[in-house]
């Protein structure tokens, strides 16, 4: 806490002045005895002076008249200096401590916020060969940039060639055996025709007598055989068919397989990666050919503290700026958070999209993302040095209308270095002491004093 002194009183030079006055009078007195002296020897120029006892009585008295004149003149200034003096500490022990103040103030209303992040591609993909042979051409290379469907390489492979064409051929025999089933079908139908009509004739010759019983079982006998072989033709036809899906399906994986000797770009970017020359040998689903990135559009993930989730909100401006770039900034937005709050590091995953038609920025670049936003209710701010730490936590020595001192406890949210964040406690236009140090104390009365007016 500081004090202001009050100016000591002027009372130095009326001392020098009775002292210098005390000093003309004896010189003057001096002078007279001389004078004196001087006067009784011009008249007995023979003889020595003897004063006489009246002489010597005036010449006592005056000297006694002397002091006494020169220790009232000294003494008396001296004490009315002292008591003076005496009763200006007094008053001073008695008045009340001057100590510097200042108001509380709200923040800005921009909520000024700046965090590292990494740049990435916003799509990103590896492009893995997905037939077994050798690299006979290759088509693109690093930094190379391809639209969507662009071929970029192809893969000779001979063994998947032969395989292609023994599809075709069992193709070809399954519909082969389809067409004879369904001959073999046709010609069962038509035995069964005439095994039915035999076997109602010989049914009819039976009812009247004219044939035995035994010849006429032995052809209802054959109809049901040429039943039983047309529904076994017909089940075979139909066997056929799956024999032929089958094989068309498996001519339609080869052939596709086969398509897949020619490495095509997935979607529109830029090539980051290449992993193979020409004549290397690729592995189905473990070779790695290329890495391609979408550019046109990049994302940046930034780690919001807890202090400022709760400002970050989907579609809000963001401004990029990287070291390499001096003076130049990207502006992007707010294209989604994490809506959670990572338990290790209490901070809000949040994720900036900024274009990049230019291609000036670079996937894996590191930039400084700055998360400004207006606030609608804006913290309070005290000093820095306003904050009081002892045991009962966060405090600050607040100045009452009545001038007395009360220890306020606070909650501190961002701290700005010189000043803090209030979040509780204070009101906007309290008065609080900047510095208070230990001589704070509850219901201290004292004499408030505005800094900025000093």
């Amino acid at each position: 806490m500081r004090y202001i002194e009050p100016d000591p009183p002027g009372s130095r030079v009326e001392a020098a002045s009775t002292e210098e006055q005390l000093r003309k009078e004896n010189q003057e007195l001096k002078r007279r005895l001389q004078e004196l002296q001087h006067a009784s020897h011009a008249g007995r120029p023979a003889k020595l002076w003897h004063p006489s006892r009246v002489t010597i009585i005036s010449i006592v008295l005056v000297g006694a008249a002397l002091l006494v004149v020169a220790f009232f003149t000294g003494y008396i200034p001296l004490r009315r200096r002292t008591a003076l003096i005496r009763n200006e500490a007094q008053e001073q022990e008695q008045a009340l401590p001057r100590v510097e103040v200042v108001a509380v103030e709200r923040s800005s209303q921009k909520s000024d916020i700046e965090l590292p992040g990494n740049i990435q591609a916003i799509t990103e993909a590896p492009i893995l060969a997905r037939a077994d042979g050798y690299l006979r051409r290759r088509m693109a290379d690093i930094g190379d940039r391809v639209e969507a469907g662009q071929p970029l390489a192809e893969i000779e492979a001979p063994e998947l060639d032969e395989q292609v064409r023994q599809a075709k051929a069992s193709l070809q025999q399954a519909r082969a055996a389809l067409d004879e089933a369904q001959a073999n079908n046709e010609q069962g139908k038509a035995n069964l025709e005439f095994a039915r009509v035999a076997a109602e004739r010989w049914s009819n010759l039976v009812a009247r007598g004219v044939v035995s019983k035994h010849e006429n079982d032995q052809y209802q006998s054959q109809y049901r055989a040429q039943l039983a072989g047309v529904q076994s033709l017909e089940k075979a036809i139909a066997a056929q068919r799956s024999n032929i899906s089958a094989a068309d399906a498996n001519e339609a994986r080869l052939e596709k397989m086969q398509s897949y000797l020619v490495v095509k770009a997935p979607f529109k970017g830029v090539i980051t990666l290449r992993n193979v020359d020409v004549g290397a040998l690729v592995n189905s689903g473990s070779t790695l050919l290329f890495r391609i990135a979408q550019t046109a559009t990049l994302r940046t993930y930034v780690n919001v503290p807890q202090a400022d989730a709760s400002s970050i909100r989907v579609g809000q401006a963001a401004r990029l700026t990287v070291s390499n770039l001096p003076g130049r900034q990207f502006t992007g937005a707010v294209a989604r958070t994490a809506n959670a709050l990572d338990p290790n590091s209490r901070t809000l995953l949040v994720e900036v999209q900024v274009p990049n038609a230019e291609g000036a920025l670079l996937p894996g670049m590191y930039a400084q993302v700055d998360l400004s936003s207006t606030r609608s209710n804006p913290p309070l701010l005290v000093p820095s040095e306003a904050l009081i730490t002892r045991g009962e936590g966060a405090t600050v020595a607040l100045v009452r209308p009545d001038h007395t001192v009360h220890i306020q406890p606070i909650q501190v949210g961002r701290d700005y270095g010189d000043r803090l964040e209030v979040i509780s406690g204070l009101e906007q236009g309290d008065i609080v002491i900047p510095n208070p140090g230990d001589a704070a104390r509850e219901g201290l009365k004292v004499n408030p004093v505005s800094a900025a007016a000093r």
